[in-house]
């Protein structure tokens, strides 16, 4: 499949092919998957104090003669604490049971508890080739509410890298056909239009577009490609970005990082055989035995 590049002037320039990672088939079984195991490794765990509610003194005997003892009155086994007395007669109220004023949760959240799960390396990789795929479908990105420009999807050129001002970046976008949707993301509040690039330089500028984002082709997960975890977000990759993918065919079973890499090297170089000295090969020379 090959898709259109355009200039900054909405001039098309040439053509590229897509690399496999976008011929995926789109599970959003797989994608919603992997958008939960993100938001819940990023949950902040919380709890209550572990003594709230059992702070007051509430013993209160049950036993015949017992002083301050509840014995025959006919009240509850509820505990309670003493708000006052007339002699051997206490003024008593509930508390530290769960059905009393004060008293302790019976089930309170627990600041322990562990909410991030995991998710298969494989998985993963296979759910961000399906959000990356749903991308380029202009039914899914419709139905996300996004409002793509009539020749969507295309490439855009390197040169939208070089931008230093947001000023020139909006006027930029809405040349190529992004002007309603810059509109639609800003009156709702909402998520809108992502831009895929090779390097880190537009990320301070688009701070001031509302719903713009900006990431680099390796940075990317599934809370940028599917919000909510909808697949079809309105994403444009530069040709920089794309040229990435096919190099180092990320999101695949054949990608290896650098330091995966580093380690295997190292790995490599600790299991080959150490070179004797000298003074080793003269005691195994006088002794007879080989070099």
């Amino acid at each position: 499949m090959k898709l259109k590049i355009l200039s900054l002037g909405k001039t098309e320039t040439g053509s590229i092919d897509l690399p496999k990672q976008f011929y995926e088939p789109i599970r959003i079984d797989l994608i919603q998957k992997a958008f939960l195991v993100i938001q819940s490794n990023n949950r902040q765990p919380y709890g209550s104090y572990p003594e709230a509610g059992k702070r007051a003194s509430a013993e209160l005997s049950r036993r015949r003669r017992k002083y301050r003892g509840s014995y025959g009155f006919g009240i509850s086994r509820v505990p309670r604490k003493i708000l006052s007395r007339r002699g051997t007669r206490m003024n008593w109220v509930g508390a530290f049971a769960p059905g009393t004023v004060g008293g302790r949760r019976a089930h309170p959240p627990k600041a322990e508890k562990i909410w991030s799960k995991n998710i298969n390396k494989k998985e993963r990789q296979k759910a961000i080739r399906s959000g990356l795929a749903a991308t380029l479908d202009v039914e899914l990105v419709k139905k996300r509410g996004h409002i793509p420009p009539q020749n969507y999807p295309f490439i855009i050129v390197d040169d939208i890298d070089k931008i230093t001002q947001t000023k020139s970046l909006k006027e930029s976008l809405e040349k190529i056909g992004f002007a309603d949707e810059l509109k639609r993301a800003k009156n709702n509040d909402s998520k809108g239009l992502l831009l895929v690039s090779a390097k880190k330089g537009l990320k301070k500028i688009c701070a001031n577009i509302p719903g713009f984002e900006v990431e680099t082709v390796s940075n990317l997960n599934m809370k940028l490609l599917a919000p909510g975890g909808v697949p079809g977000r309105l994403t444009i990759f530069t040709q920089s970005a794309i040229n990435e993918l096919n190099k180092t065919k990320l999101f695949t079973t054949n990608y290896k990082s650098e330091k995966e890499v580093e380690t295997k090297k190292k790995f490599n170089e600790s299991k080959k055989p150490k070179e004797l000295t000298k003074s080793t090969k003269d005691k195994l020379s006088t002794k007879g035995v080989k070099k």
